[in-house]
């Protein structure tokens, strides 16, 4: 038997549904990276690697957390992360994908229902099916969804608790969610709400503390915040009530039986934090979407709120030929397909960061332009 057999007619069936997809090196202009607040190559994050590698701390933690990979400098950022986003207790991650993974193969038990949105990240799927909870999804949004789907579990004789998961702002469409009233949901259903801010870390809410910092605090909701995205480094803080950070430490397989995060990271994720304090770089790259929103939307890439852009294209050859001449002409700017979004949904995905300036932006506007 021919062992390539399969993975030859899975890549060429691929192919031939315009979904293949190759490795490819950054070009031109950034309108596809999530590094929104320009930090990942900046002056800022450079010194505090220099800083912390002048003092001693460690590259690599050579360890799991419970062995002797508990660097001083992730608790140090625990700590600091768990006061400046006012959670009781944070863990730290190598990323999010890692961090829901273990939360939602841990946490949840078995005759607790997890409701999700229809469009929740790939990695809250992939700890869902690791885990013992029943699961369910719901329509992309849909509060009163939500409700009539735990109201049908209750009813069906559901008796766990019901957690209720949602992204802050949704990466692929660039859609805010209406936490306030996923929040009144959770108490009514005296659930719990775990909220994936990746994309709004940094960004939006007081202090960039994302979304979720709008709503008053309460002791029913589980935070996810990258360091990979905004924040301009790696790894994923995950905020929680005290009991469930002891409970993954002693049960969550991916944080027990992982090496620790690297202690530099830790420690350039502090200073990244520690930036937030200052609202220049947040107020540029807001002033920034305002400008695109009035340059983008007259020639098919309406204003989301945010500081994802789509232009919905629906073919997947079409959106990829639409990528790849405007990456000849200098802008860096993706195709994405299924199965990150539905099938027939195909879009370039414009990513607003403070690596391009207001020019860039009236710049892409016109070859966008000329493409349509």
């Amino acid at each position: 038997m021919n062992w390539a057999a399969p993975f030859e007619s899975n890549l060429a069936a691929l192919a031939d549904a315009g979904s293949l997809r190759r490795l490819s090196p950054r070009r031109g202009v950034d309108f596809s990276s999530n590094d929104y607040l320009g930090l990942a190559d900046a002056p800022l994050l450079r010194e505090a690697a220099g800083e912390a590698l002048a003092r001693g701390v460690p590259i690599g933690s050579c360890g799991s957390r419970l062995l002797r990979g508990n660097d001083p400098e992730i608790e140090a950022l625990e700590a600091e992360a768990a006061a400046f986003f006012g959670d009781e207790a944070t863990l730290f991650f190598s990323s999010g994908f890692a961090a829901n993974t273990a939360f939602f193969a841990t946490v949840p038990q078995r005759g607790d229902l997890v409701v999700h949105d229809a469009l929740i990240h790939a990695s809250v799927h992939d700890g869902m099916r690791l885990g013992r909870a029943e699961t369910r999804a719901a329509a992309h949004q849909d509060v009163a969804a939500f409700d009539a789907v735990i109201a049908d579990w209750r009813g069906q004789g559901g008796t766990g608790r019901v957690w209720i998961a949602v992204e802050s702002l949704y990466s692929m469409d660039g859609d805010k969610t209406p936490l306030a009233n996923f929040a009144a949901l959770a108490d009514r259903h005296e659930a719990m709400l775990v909220v994936d801010e990746a994309h709004a870390t940094g960004v939006w809410g007081p202090l960039g503390r994302g979304l979720s910092a709008e709503l008053p605090r309460a002791d029913n909701r589980v935070i996810l915040r990258t360091l990979g995205k905004a924040l301009g480094c790696e790894g994923a803080l995950l905020g929680m009530p005290r009991l469930l950070a002891d409970f993954m430490v002693n049960r969550a397989r991916p944080f027990i039986f992982s090496t620790a995060p690297s202690p530099l990271m830790a420690a350039i994720a502090r200073a990244a934090i520690r930036s937030l304090e200052a609202s220049e770089r947040r107020e540029q790259l807001h002033a920034l979407v305002d400008h695109a929103a009035a340059k983008l939307a007259p020639i098919g890439v309406p204003a989301t709120g945010s500081q994802i852009l789509l232009r919905h294209v629906g073919g997947n050859a079409r959106a990829v030929a639409m990528a790849e001449a405007l990456q000849a002409q200098g802008f860096d700017v993706r195709a994405i397909r299924p199965p990150t979004v539905p099938q027939g949904t195909a879009r370039l995905r414009i990513s607003l960061t403070l690596n391009a300036t207001p020019d860039d932006v009236d710049a892409l506007a016109q070859g966008l332009g000329d493409l349509a």
